[in-house]
């Protein structure tokens, strides 16, 4: 496995809401004992340890690992690897992680079948992996390629993907429907290289409250993302 190339967008950080919606869809399902792989510097990280987790577990291969450290560093409940999630495997069987978190990290994986493979293994038994990818391959860039974007997913293909790994899926939907033709128009049709800060701050400031009211009630047939939990569910456990 490639190391996931740990590209964090400093944009991002604009996309509060965003961000909250992504964790509100994940929060039902949420255990006690978390790992979040290709954690950047912490931008969702924070919001995690809001919800007070047991135990929080980092993972980060990339140099931004020390701005992780230096933002946890008096959090009790917190541990920071620096590496890839297969290579502190067995640090994370020791206490047996009930969730793992791949937030837009999936994509920058080369063999992302043989991660899952790893985030099954590592669960306890019904626990459960929370991903959150790029979706439709035709919105698929020179932009996404920039920024280390392997692939974009189709729902259906990262279901099977979980599957094979010996996952049950227990929720699967595209997310940000409204999303789709500003990405199509900016990335592909006119080939921006850049995301703005200032873009960021609008669209979720202004647009992502309606959106995720409208999607609260209508589950969109395509969106800019996919959201997915997927379960273990080993009966010999």
């Amino acid at each position: 496995m490639l190391e996931y190339a740990g590209k964090d967008l400093e944009a991002m950080r604009f996309a509060v809401n965003y961000h909250r919606w992504i964790l509100d869809m994940f929060r039902p399902y949420l255990g006690k004992r978390w790992v979040e792989v290709g954690a950047g510097t912490g931008l969702f990280s924070e919001m995690l340890l809001g919800c007070k987790p047991e135990r929080l577990s980092l993972v980060e291969p990339s140099g931004m690992v020390s701005a992780l450290r230096q933002k946890f560093r008096l959090e009790p409940s917190v541990d920071i690897h620096h590496a890839t999630f297969a290579g502190c495997i067995p640090e994370m069987t020791s206490f047996r992680p009930d969730s793992i978190l791949y937030i837009n990290v999936l994509e920058h994986i080369e063999d992302d079948d043989d991660e899952l493979k790893h985030a099954f293994d590592t669960l306890h038994n019904r626990g459960r992996a929370f991903i959150f990818v790029p979706a439709l391959e035709f919105l698929l860039g020179p932009f996404d390629r920039s920024i280390g974007h392997l692939r974009r997913y189709r729902k259906s293909a990262l279901e099977q993907k979980c599957r094979r790994a010996g996952f049950e899926i227990v929720l699967s939907k595209y997310f940000d429907a409204a999303g789709v033709l500003p990405w199509w128009i900016k990335y592909k049709l006119l080939g921006s290289g850049t995301l703005s800060a200032r873009s960021v701050h609008l669209y979720d400031k202004y647009c992502v409250p309606v959106v995720r009211l409208i999607e609260k009630f209508m589950t969109p047939p395509l969106g800019k993302n996919i959201l997915l939990v997927a379960e273990k569910r080993n009966i010999h456990a």
